[in-house]
């Protein structure tokens, strides 16, 4: 069943909510860190929310199945679909102003044994995305990491697994930086969606599948 989420400014008794799109491992392992976190999570597919039960059942309390268009209507809204699906996902979704929109998708085509790096010459993959939303807050994160360095608790003996983000909008980052601080992660701000963008992005950029922790002192 799925829950209604209304978008209620972030204050300190405010738990955001969340909403995917898409619903594979990234979507997931987010999911699970955000109903550990006391969040609600509408998870959605292409396939329609009958398709999405024993995922939610697995999950657990605070996960429900949903539309794209009610997932949409989250604080957050991870967008994590294979980069051919992006405008097919992103196509007739509600027009909200404002709307943080989390991008972790990779511009890979081909198949997962012979990956293909989209060329999208000067534009970042998530400059691209932002073009498809307009009116978004667009936050580049996730991206950087494998889905089973993501799952885990991100708080380990050595320290905390850092998580990159990028994005142009400084309270749409802010909100994201401490709902991800709460999950446990080192959450790294790397600048806006260009010059950020760029350094996350696959294929060259230097912090693409860089994993590592930060160890937090005091």
């Amino acid at each position: 069943m799925h829950h209604r989420l209304g978008a209620v400014p972030v204050s300190g008794v405010h738990r955001p909510t969340w909403g995917t799109i898409g619903a594979g491992e990234v979507a997931q392992a987010v999911a699970r860190h955000a109903v550990r976190s006391g969040q609600d999570v509408v998870l959605s597919n292409s396939r329609g929310p009958a398709s999405l039960e024993p995922v939610v059942a697995a999950i657990g309390p605070g996960a429900s199945a949903g539309t794209i268009a009610q997932a949409a209507e989250a604080d957050l809204v991870l967008l994590a679909v294979p980069w051919s699906a992006v405008p097919a996902a992103l196509r007739g979704l509600p027009h909200r102003d404002g709307r943080v929109l989390v991008d972790a998708t990779n511009q890979l085509t081909g198949t997962r044994q012979q990956p293909v790096v989209d060329d999208l010459g000067d534009l970042t993959g998530s400059e691209l995305v932002a073009s498809l939303v307009p009116g978004a807050r667009v936050v580049k994160a996730f991206n950087t990491l494998h889905g089973r360095f993501i799952a885990p608790d991100p708080r380990h003996e050595a320290g905390r697994q850092l998580l990159f983000y990028a994005g142009d909008d400084v309270a749409a980052k802010t909100l994201f930086h401490d709902v991800v601080d709460g999950f446990g992660f080192a959450p790294v701000d790397v600048g806006p969606l260009r010059e950020g963008g760029r350094l996350m992005q696959v294929g060259g950029g230097p912090l693409s599948a860089l994993h590592a922790l930060r160890q937090d002192v005091g």
